[in-house]
Order: C-alpha cells, then structure tokens, then sequence
C-alpha cells in the first residue's frame, strides 16, 4: 500500500507513532498535577519505536521517530501552558523556575542565555549527562533526560504565549539555536543507544552511518552556540512584547 509520492504508508506508520502519541501522553500526565508522570509517559511513547529503529539499523527512522515525538510533545506543552499555566506548570519538571529564568532574560536581554561563559558549562555537562545516560541505558534514560528538557523549554513558551503576543511567542518562542541542538541531542542518542541495544537484542547492527549522525550533531553544535552567541540579546527584544503583564 503506497501513499501519494510512491511513499509506502505500513513504513511511515511507526515513524509517525511516537508523535501521535506524544499529545495523548501529556495531556494524561498534565491531567495527574504531577511531575514525574510527563517524563515517564512520554519515554514510554517514544521508546519502543526508537529501540525497534535502532536495533534494525534504520537510524534515519530513528532520527525521525524521535524529532516527531519531540515536535509533539513541545507543541502540546506549548498549548496547554498557553491555556493554563498554573496547572501545566504543576505537571512539567523545573517549569516554573525555568520560566521564570527565561521570563528575566527576556525582560532584560541579560542573563545566562547571553553569557558564554555561563550556558557553555551548562550545555557541555547537559551533553555529557545524555550521553552517559543514553550509552548506559540503551537510550532509556537519555530520552526521559530529553522529556524533561524539551518539557519545561516547552512550558516556558507556553507561559510566554499565554501574554501579550500569543502568536510571536508560539512561533518564536524557541529560538533556532536551541531547535538545533535538539535535533543534534537526537542525533547522538541514536548513535549512543546502539551499542546495547543492538547487544540485547542478539543483532549485528553495523555501525556504519554512525559517524556521519556524529559529524552533524557536531556540526549542529557548534551553529547552536555561535547563534546564541550572536543573537540571544535580539532575540530577547523580539520576544519582550510577549511577556504577560507583572502581576
């Protein structure tokens, strides 16, 4: 059975899983007032389609997989924050406090997002932590690290779009540097999770290909930190008519 293109639909459908999934995993989880069910739920959305890529050798299956759910799960956390804050803020792991570091920067064009020497710690250690946690758990724990990331970067523009300019905060809210550095995160974690999986799995999964996702998650790296480098004060300016009125 074949789409419009010749695309076979039986090979997109898994791909497209973790990203219909996603929605319904934080919509349940915002639903608990909990935080730790948002990481959980959405790890279980995305983890055995990412494992069954992985151990077939299908990295771009994977890549793609994993880039849907995130997509999913940040535009539902965008919606549902823009909706109600105080209730999805309870749900998201280090949402509030995150917002409220970002909420500072934008108001000022000041902040850990405009200082190098404050947020290349802070990235290289979040690296560093994702690939342990991926290499040792089979991508398990890499991908609930990546859950509660993108959640509460999610939450925070959900917040800021619940303000003045609801539409500027929803599109731009994320900035370009740190959509590449989810995209390169996604990258290593398929890479990183091979070796065990492809172990427990009694599968000889080349590593051929693994090089290239390296070099561009690399690549996308080092454009993440020249980018923010270079426009995170303007990016503030851009993003301050969005901030919801002091209460």
């Amino acid at each position: 059975m074949t789409g419009s293109g010749g695309v076979p639909t039986r090979g997109l459908l898994p791909i497209l899983i973790p990203g219909l999934l996603a929605p319904l995993a934080a919509f349940a989880a915002i639903a608990t007032g909990m935080r730790w069910p948002l990481p959980v739920l959405e790890t279980i959305a995305v983890y055995p389609s990412f494992a069954f890529f992985v151990t077939r050798g299908r990295r771009a299956a994977a890549v793609g997989a994993t880039l849907l759910w995130a997509f999913g799960l940040a535009a539902t956390v965008i919606f549902a924050a823009a909706r109600d804050p105080v209730r999805v803020g309870a749900a998201v792991p280090r949402g509030p406090e995150y917002r409220d570091e970002m909420f500072s920067y934008v108001a000022t064009g000041h902040g850990q997002e405009t200082e190098p020497s404050r947020f290349l710690p802070r990235h290289a250690l979040d690296l560093a932590l994702f690939v342990a946690l991926s290499l040792i758990t089979g991508g398990l724990l890499g991908l609930v690290m990546g859950g509660v990331l993108v959640g509460y970067m999610s939450y925070y523009v959900g917040s800021l779009a619940a303000g003045g300019a609801p539409l500027r905060a929803a599109l731009l809210g994320w900035p370009p540097w740190a959509i590449l550095r989810v995209v390169a995160f996604v990258l290593i974690g398929v890479v990183a999770a091979r070796p065990l999986l492809a172990r427990l799995a009694r599968r000889n999964v080349p590593s051929t290909g693994d090089r290239r996702l390296l070099v561009a998650a690399a690549v996308l790296l080092v454009l993440d930190v020249a980018l923010k480098t270079a426009l995170a004060a303007e990016w503030a300016a851009i993003l301050r008519p969005c901030l919801p009125p002091a209460p």
